[in-house]
């Protein structure tokens, strides 16, 4: 993946999707459980867009400026992660884009469910690009609304009723910024469609 300029209103969308967070974990209390050290969200791959790719690769930078070991580990768990997956990568294992359609989407589901994400530290349990992490990372755990329905992070909200639980919803990115801010970043030299974070900060 090329190193692409972050969009100078992408720090907005941040604000916006984290202070999401904050008022639902708020309303969440004891219900939301996440917590530094909880890593079952890190555990299996996910699909992200080039705005959360180009995002993680400030990242990376930033941290090689500060602790160029931490960023180094960053990246040789992403090469490693990137050999283990490549045969089997539902995409072009080279650019690291997913296929689109139903049966890529298929394959997608279930292409290694089992594999840590290259960002997390092993010996900590924590996020080596906590303030880069994608948006994903930023909305899992509370309840938030997909095509699926309202969903939670199977370890939260436990005794709690369908009415409690959608008392707590996030409401994400009402405004869609982060369409207008994946458009202007895909109009951009590099890839564009889905990838997963490993691509990202090989």
């Amino acid at each position: 993946m090329s190193l692409r300029r972050l969009p100078a209103t992408d720090g907005a969308l941040v604000q916006i999707v984290d202070g999401a967070l904050a008022d639902a974990t708020r309303r969440s209390g004891e219900w939301l459980v996440c917590r530094p050290g909880c890593t079952q969200c890190c555990v299996g791959v996910f699909a992200i867009n080039q705005l959360d790719g180009v995002r993680l690769q400030q990242g990376l930078a930033d941290l090689k400026k500060t602790d160029p070991q931490r960023a180094g580990g960053v990246r040789l768990r992403a090469r490693d992660s990137i050999r283990r997956l490549s045969a089997e990568f539902p995409g072009n294992a080279r650019t690291g884009v997913l296929d689109e359609g139903p049966e890529a989407e298929e394959r997608f589901a279930e292409f290694a469910n089992d594999e840590v994400c290259p960002v997390l530290d092993p010996e900590t349990g924590l996020c080596d690009l906590y303030d880069a992490r994608p948006m994903t990372c930023r909305t899992f755990g509370p309840p938030v609304r997909t095509d699926g329905g309202l969903g939670v992070c199977e370890l939260c909200f436990h005794g709690a009723s369908d009415e409690q639980i959608a008392a707590c919803e996030m409401v994400v990115d009402s405004d869609d910024v982060e369409s207008n801010l994946l458009e202007k970043v895909e109009k951009t030299r590099g890839p564009r469609g889905r990838t997963i974070v490993a691509f990202c900060v090989k």
